[in-house]
């Protein structure tokens, strides 16, 4: 069962009040190698720096400088205005798919050389992050997922689609993300009632899906941005139904709360993060001998057990049991958000937001 009791959201939205954002060195010796690591603060950086770090820098020789990034765009604008500069507040950095996308547009992120990580062909493909042309942007880190959720006290049975959320009998009786860039529910309508998210190739299609999504809203008891208020209504009874973390929700179960995680068969919402190398950095082979360590199934299969991630690499290269994958992932193929729209589109996507879902 995961070890964590803290939401990934808690986690990877860590703009921890208080996060030193040049965390202390480790003493180095001049001859010693080194490299600046970006993550997420709080919680999730001091569990890089139980369970990872120091094991690689004993297997590499190779000192870790842990740096807590605030989440979002900060750290993106951080990296490029200090790379304009010519310097890298950290070498490689934890990054999300839309940041990811963001500085690719301005060559933010270094060319990974895939010869010098052999463990990247571990990766599930959608985990290494492309520029147009091909050239390797990023490496999967870690990942995590959004699933229907539902309190079992109010519903006996486990719902098996996300067509539950239209589904008239749950008039009132839902919780979902308050945000078209972080509920990812067009994804979610597409997959569900368009045959796929390519249906969101266009801005006709995008319409039919906020057409269709927009019939959801007499379910919605709440659009929330506070996951602590929508998991404490979920727990009670008072919202017995949404969308939610699926770690964050195992553990309330695994505490004997009345909630479940059910994988809807048309995948559960697949979000995850990047490792990539800020083009300012001068420790590229170090980068490079780090995304490889990290890229392994058994580095893996420690953040699954540790962190609660979930993997990014080949199931059946990971010795994680039934149940420790089961608490983290799932077999059904995922919905993979449409990260591409969340960068060209955004205005454009907050306004029909705005104005046909949440406003």
């Amino acid at each position: 069962m995961l070890k964590t009791n803290v939401s990934r959201r808690a986690v990877l939205g860590a703009g921890v009040a208080g996060a030193s954002l040049l965390a202390m060195p480790a003493v180095l010796r001049a001859q010693d190698k080194s490299l600046k690591v970006g993550v997420y603060g709080g919680y999730f950086k001091d569990s890089f720096d139980k369970n990872i770090f120091a094991d690689f820098t004993k297997e590499t020789g190779i000192a870790v400088e842990s740096v807590a990034e605030p989440t979002g765009e900060a750290w993106l604008v951080q990296l490029e205005q200090a790379a304009k500069a010519g310097q890298a507040p950290a070498d490689v950095s934890m990054m999300s798919q839309v940041a990811m996308l963001k500085g690719q547009t301005t060559e933010l992120w270094a060319p990974l050389d895939t010869a010098k990580i052999p463990n990247a062909t571990n990766l599930i493909d959608h985990f290494v992050n492309k520029y147009p042309d091909g050239r390797v942007a990023g490496i999967g880190a870690v990942a995590w997922y959004i699933t229907l959720v539902t309190n079992t006290d109010v519903f006996k049975e486990a719902p098996t689609s996300w067509n539950a959320l239209w589904d008239p009998a749950n008039a009132d009786k839902l919780g979902l993300l308050a945000l078209v860039s972080n509920s990812f529910l067009l994804e979610v309508t597409a997959k569900t009632h368009f045959g796929g998210t390519n249906a969101l190739d266009t801005e006709e299609g995008l319409l039919k899906a906020f057409e269709k999504l927009a019939e959801v809203k007499p379910n919605v008891r709440l659009w929330y941005r506070d996951e602590a208020q929508f998991e404490q209504s979920l727990k009670s009874g008072e919202i017995p139904m949404g969308q939610y973390y699926h770690d964050v929700t195992g553990l309330a179960a695994a505490d004997g709360q009345p909630v479940r995680s059910t994988f809807p068969k048309e995948g559960g919402i697949m979000d995850s993060g990047c490792w990539a190398l800020s083009r300012a950095s001068e420790k590229v082979e170090e980068a490079h001998t780090f995304i490889n360590y990290m890229s392994q199934p058994k580095i893996q299969a420690i953040l699954s057990r540790k962190v609660g991630t979930a993997p990014t690499v080949k199931r059946d290269l990971i010795d994680l049991t039934a149940e420790e994958f089961a608490a983290v992932s799932s077999d059904i193929e995922p919905i993979i958000p449409r990260y591409d729209l969340y960068t060209t589109k955004a205005d454009w996507l907050n306004q029909k937001w705005t104005e046909m879902i949440a406003g």
